[in-house]
Order: C-alpha cells, then structure tokens, then sequence
C-alpha cells in the first residue's frame, strides 16, 4: 500500500497525470457509449468529466495540477473546431444556395435560444450579472466567457451555462427530433450546432456527416452573430 501511495503521489504530481487520465477516462466512455450503440444517456463526454471531476475531488487533486498534463488535449480543440471546415467545404454549393435561409435561421435560433434563457432567468429573479452571463449560453465556452465579460456577465459562470447547455443539447436531442418528427439530418444538425455549439456538433458528427457538417456551420454562424449583435442588445437594454 505505501509503494501505491508513493506512486500516486509522484503520477499526480506530473504533467502525465493529467494527459494520461484523460485519455483513458475518454477511451472507457467511449467504448461503454459503442457498448450500448450510442444512446444519449451514455455520451462519453459528459461520463469523462463526472469520471475525472470524481477523481480530482476523491484525491484532492488540485485541478492546476490535473490541467497541466490535460491542456495538451485542451489544445488539439482549436485544430479541431478548424477541422469542421472541411465537409462544410465539400458541401459548399447546397450551403451557398441556402445562405439566406441558413443565416435568418441562424439568427432566429440566437434570439430565441438566449431570450427565452434571460427571460426565464428574469422570472424566478434571477440577479443581473447571472442573466448577462445566461444570455450566451449557446455559444461556444470561450466566445461565451469573451460575451459574458464585455455585456457585464461573469466569464466563469457563463462557460459552466455553455457547458451545461451543450450537454443538456446532445442527450436530449434525438427524443426531441423524434418527437417533432424531424427526419432532415441537414436540419436536425444545424439546430443542434445553433442551441448547444461545440458538443452538440460533435454529438451530430457521431450520427451523420450531413448533420454534423450543418452543425459546424450553426456553430460558426452563432459565433459571428453572438460576438457582434449581443454586446450591442445589451447595451441598448442598459
């Protein structure tokens, strides 16, 4: 038990525990999620961040320590997200044809999603600074911290509200398409892409490539949209 005990304290201790940890936490969710043919209930990224966050709190593991190892993965997210241009690309006449529509529905979706989350906010009283930092919630976690900083909200709080919203987004959205009887993956791609950003693209892209390439661009869309037309509702709202 001591040898154990010397050897978690020197893992934990450097950059490998947290890049290691992640990995394996993630290739177990994701086997578990193949296991059960891909139900919602099982998606491997919320499993990895309870699996990880239960560690972190059961070893005491300073979270500084664990992301010193982790922010290795945490950079691959930008040649990531950079990736998602390639099937929009390959699907760049439909969407030049649909660029209109793709834009208005676009922008719809923005008001409606961080409307009605402000407004839902403001009926159970919710204090200020909490609404600004609702508002982005379907926008990406760092363009929602960046949002949330510039209209008065709490950069830490609204990237917990993205987070939140995009797994709330890819556990819930197959029911929800089903229910309204949307068969469209083009369609039901890109609504997943506007409310819950970046996992619910990758949610999409585990489904269907028309899906996820419509998500991408609802998640760029959002981006551009949010990061200009939100500071300036906020600043007429006062």
């Amino acid at each position: 038990m001591a040898e154990f005990v010397q050897l978690w304290v020197y893992l934990s201790s450097t950059p490998l525990f947290g890049l290691t940890a992640t990995l394996c936490t993630y290739l177990v969710a994701q086997a578990g999620y193949e296991a059960v043919k891909g139900a919602p209930w099982a998606n491997p990224v919320l499993w990895s961040v309870l699996a990880i966050g239960g560690v972190l709190l059961l070893t005491r593991t300073p979270y500084p320590t664990y992301f010193a190892g982790a922010q290795f993965v945490h950079f691959l997210l930008g040649p990531a997200v950079v990736a998602l241009a390639w099937p929009m690309w390959q699907r760049r006449a439909e969407m030049r044809r649909r660029g209109v529509a793709l834009t208005l529905a676009a922008l719809i979706g923005a008001a409606a999603a961080a409307g009605t989350a402000v407004a839902l906010g403001w009926a159970v009283g919710l204090p200020e600074d909490v609404l600004r930092s609702l508002a982005p919630k379907s926008v990406t976690a760092p363009v929602a911290m960046g949002i949330a900083e510039r209209i008065g909200g709490v950069p830490a709080l609204a990237a917990v509200f993205a987070v939140v919203t995009g797994m709330v987004g890819a556990l819930s959205a197959r029911a929800l398409f089903t229910l309204l009887k949307v068969d469209a993956w083009a369609v039901r791609g890109f609504a997943l892409g506007t409310v819950s950003h970046g996992i619910g693209a990758a949610r999409a892209w585990q489904v269907h490539p028309d899906a996820g390439a419509y998500a991408g661009m609802a998640l760029g869309l959002q981006v551009v949209l949010a990061s200009l037309l939100m500071p300036l509702v906020f600043r007429v709202w006062g």
